[in-house]
Order: C-alpha cells, then structure tokens, then sequence
C-alpha cells in the first residue's frame, strides 16, 4: 500500500467510527492511535513523530481562549433559571398580544434576545416551551407553527453573540472572536427577519392557524405592561453591552478592552447580579450551573484531545494534500466549494455535534477555504448558520428531541389539555429549516451579509510599494558630513553634561574627520 492512498482509508475509518454510536472522542482517538502505528510499521513516518503527540496536545489545552467555553456556559445556566426568560414571555406575549401571531413574535424576539445572553439551545427551548406551549394551545395556535416557532427561536442561540460555536470557530480558524461576533450580527438580524416575514405571511394566508389573543385575557396595560418589558430587556441589554462590548463584538466597535475570557468571566458576574434582581440566586441554582458546565467543558476536551490524535496522524500521511487536491478541483471556484462544503456539513450534522464538527471538520477545510482566497470570518459565520439546522432538522435534531421531552411532562402535570404528536414537531420544523437554509444560501452568494460590521481589510499590492530615499541623507555606509546643529553653532550642551544624542554626534564628527 502506498502512503497516498492512505488518507482517503482514514478519513472513511472517520465516517464509520462516527456511526457506530460510540462517544466520537473515544473512537477517534483509538483509530487515530490505530492509524498511527500502522504508518510507522510501514514506514511513512518514524515513532518520534507519535512522539510529539503529547507536547501537541498540551500545546492546544493551554490555549487562553478556550477558558471562554465554561464562563460562557456558566453564564447561560444561570440565566436559564433565573426567571428571565418567564418575565420576557409574559410581558412580550402581552404587548404582541393583540397582533395576529403576536405570540409567535413575541417568542421569536425573546429567543433572539436570550440567545445573545445565554448561548445555549436546550435551557432556551425548553424555558420558552414550558411557558408559551400552553398559552399557544390554549388560544388555537396551529400545532406545527407553534412547535416550529419555539424550536427554531431555540436554535438561533447558535448564531448569535455570545455563541459558543462562535468562540470555537473563531479559535480553530485563527481568527479574533470579536470580529467573527461582529461577522454573525447581519446573518442574526436577517433571520430573525425570516422567521417574523413567514409568520406575518401566514397570518395573511392562514389568519386562523395564529390568532390574537383577546382582550381580556390581557391583564397588563399602558405603564405597567411597558414598565415589564423594559425590566427584562434593559438588565439583558445591558449585559450584552458589557459581554460583548468588552471583547470589540459590537457592530461599528474598532476596538477590544478585553479578551473573551475576561469578557466571559464579566458576563457570570453580570447573570449572578440578574439572578439576584430575581430573586432566584441560590445554593441550588450555583451547584447545578456548575456541575452542567463541568461536563460540557470536560466533553470538550475530550473532543479536542480525541481530533488531535487523529488529525496528527491524519497530516503525517498527507491527508490535508489530500484534502485540498480534492477541493479545489472542484467547479465554480470558490461558490462551488462553498456550497460543497456545505451540503456535507449540513449531512454530517445529523450525526455529529457542533463541537465535533468544529474539532474534526473544521481544521481539514480551513487552509483549503485560505488557499482558495475565502475570507474565513465569512467562511466560520457560513458554516455557524449551517449549523443551526443540526438542531432542527428530523429526525435527530436535539431541539426536537427538548421539545418532545417538555411536549409530553407538561400533558403529564395536566398544563396542556391533550399531547403533542411527534408528526406534529417534525412536520412543524421543515418550514424553519428552509428558511435557515435559505439564510445560508444568501450568505454564501452575498458575503457583505457579514462583512458589513466589519472593519476593511487594508490591502497592500507589493508590486507597487515605492520607498523613496531623501536627498539629504547620506549614502549606505556613510556618516553625515553634517554637524550637529549645536556644534554648527558652537551652542553650548545644555545643563548638567552633555546628552547622549550630542556624544553620538561628537563620535561620528570626529570619525567623518578621520575618513576625510
């Protein structure tokens, strides 16, 4: 066997150990080790080069950034039980009410809202399904339009700063985390636009499926139904401010006070402060958040130390050669790649986690996308909104499988008069994954989407840089035949001895004598 063929045999190794249900840090380390033998036993590298497996993997868990992972996750568990979420719905719903789908935008704000402060998809659609699921049933919503609604407002926590898929990105295409932040807002923005067009259409075609709620069941009016709303928008606008703000991830911001760990760090204070305004900060709250970041930050390094085995050994034979040879002949240049990359990321996300796919997939297409001439701020925010469709689309879509498990406890406790049906969810999230499709689709063919907000890359043609000599100064080699101004003068050193500039001077007047 030849060491070319290699590559293509490891990377099919890679498909199957991914299907066989097996935790993909485990095997991916196995057959990566596997892999790694089997090379040195023909030859293609020598063991010194398994060698450095160690020092590798230190190398990347040593990195500052991903510290953002569990500050980031601390931060959103908290903000999950701390009775944010419930004030915004029930104000929202209220001030929306009278709308036709008014409870549909009013989960479709709140889910963008809580997703730019909490970043995490199972607390956000199982918070906004405990709440507005028997409020949507009980005045006649469609079934499938509601369960669409709140499972894709779930989602789009994925897109929005502070993403965690964002940071991750970020740090495995070497590029700062507040310019992919600054890369996601226009991609945020216009599918929050998306969702609130379909819903608005489908009021007009269908004013039946999403009726407004009726006056009486309305409790709060004027000054007081304007006073909570803001009370839950202004603390969580504030946050934003700070998180964000501090690491340059504001649109028109050109610079950063913090790094994102610290920002990170920043935002746990800011979701304890919110807690405690809620009256829900607790001994319970604290050791629950805690231990759910401890295993997904653990479930992270696993990953991390899981791909770098494989990707080591993966490089050692020449798969990224492999890799690249077979991206870059492929039609239509950089679209034809792009939209390639796409369909199998958006294959690949039935099986995987968005972590797995950052970790494994991710670092064998980004020196492609480089080569290629893509701009990967703009290929990490294609591949982010890509993304969002691994939670949605049936049937493996895990804010399906949330809404399912919420759907049957709250018939169960007798707070929704009848059970959702799982045709129901399924059928129910086609239209929002079409429409986070077709956000994908126009990022892909109108890039200033997400380069918009960011700053412009100054670009240098080589060719024609001009560096033009003075006529004064004095040929290569040469001193200046010039004196000093204070020697031409005969001026006197100024008090307190002679500075070093004039010595400097003295030295090379006297060294011009010589040579003359």
């Amino acid at each position: 066997m030849q060491m070319q063929s290699f590559a293509p045999i490891m990377f099919a190794g890679l498909v199957v150990v991914m299907l066989i249900g097996f935790p993909v840090a485990f095997s991916l380390a196995a057959l990566g080790l596997a892999c790694g033998f089997f090379a040195i036993e023909m030859g293609w590298f020598p063991a010194a080069f398994m060698g450095n497996l160690p020092i590798s993997i230190f190398s990347i868990l040593s990195n500052e950034l991903l510290l953002a992972i569990p500050f980031f996750t601390f931060m959103g568990t908290i903000l999950e039980k701390c009775g944010l979420a419930e004030d915004m719905l029930d104000s929202m719903g209220q001030l929306f009410g009278p709308v036709r789908g008014g409870l549909g935008y009013s989960v479709i704000i709140v889910g963008f809202i809580l997703g730019a402060i909490t970043g995490t998809v199972a607390g956000q659609v199982i918070a906004m399904a405990l709440i507005s699921l028997p409020v949507m049933m009980r005045y006649n919503y469609n079934m499938r339009y509601a369960t669409g609604v709140l499972a894709a407002s779930g989602t789009i926590t994925q897109l929005v700063p502070p993403s965690l898929v964002l940071v991750v990105l970020a740090d495995q295409l070497g590029k700062p985390v507040g310019d992919m932040y600054k890369g996601a807002w226009g991609p945020s923005i216009l599918q929050i636009l998306f969702f609130a067009a379909y819903t608005f259409a489908l009021g007009l075609v269908r004013p039946q499926d999403i009726p407004g709620v009726p006056k009486e069941a309305r409790t709060l009016h004027g000054w007081a139904l304007w006073g909570k709303c803001l009370k839950g928008i202004v603390p969580s606008a504030a946050l934003i401010f700070v998180v964000l703000g501090s690491m340059g991830g504001l649109p028109f911001q050109d610079h950063a006070i913090a790094t994102p760990t610290e920002a990170g760090a920043m935002g746990v204070v800011g979701a304890l402060i919110l807690a405690a305004i809620h009256r829900r900060l607790s001994f319970a709250l604290l050791w629950e958040a805690m231990h759910g970041t401890m295993r997904l930050t653990a479930m992270v390094v696993f990953i991390l130390i899981g791909s770098r085995v494989f990707s080591q050994v993966f490089q050692g034979v020449d798969g990224a050669i492999w890799v690249e040879h077979l991206l870059t002949g492929l039609p239509g240049g950089q679209v034809g790649f792009l939209i390639v990359v796409n369909i199998f990321v958006f294959f690949l996300a039935f099986f995987l986690d968005f972590f797995e796919i950052a970790f494994i997939v991710v670092p064998m297409l980004a020196p492609v996308a480089a080569k290629m001439g893509i701009d990967l701020i703009w290929f990490g925010v294609i591949l982010c909104v890509n993304l969002q469709t691994s939670f949605m689309h049936p049937p493996f879509g895990f804010a399906l499988f949330y809404l399912r498990g919420i759907a049957d406890t709250l018939f169960k406790e007798k707070r929704i008069p009848r059970p959702v049906l799982s045709n129901d969810i399924y059928l129910g999230s086609i239209p929002w994954v079409f429409m986070q499709l077709l956000l994908v689709a126009v990022v892909i063919f109108f890039p200033k989407v997400v380069t918009v907000f960011l700053d412009e890359e100054v670009k240098v043609d080589l060719d024609k840089v001009r560096i033009e000599v003075p006529a004064d100064l004095p040929a290569a080699g040469m001193p200046s035949a010039e004196p000093a101004a204070g020697a031409a003068s005969g001026a006197e050193p100024a008090a307190g001895g002679t500075s070093a500039e004039d010595e400097e001077q003295r030295k090379i007047d006297e060294l011009f004598k010589e040579k003359k």
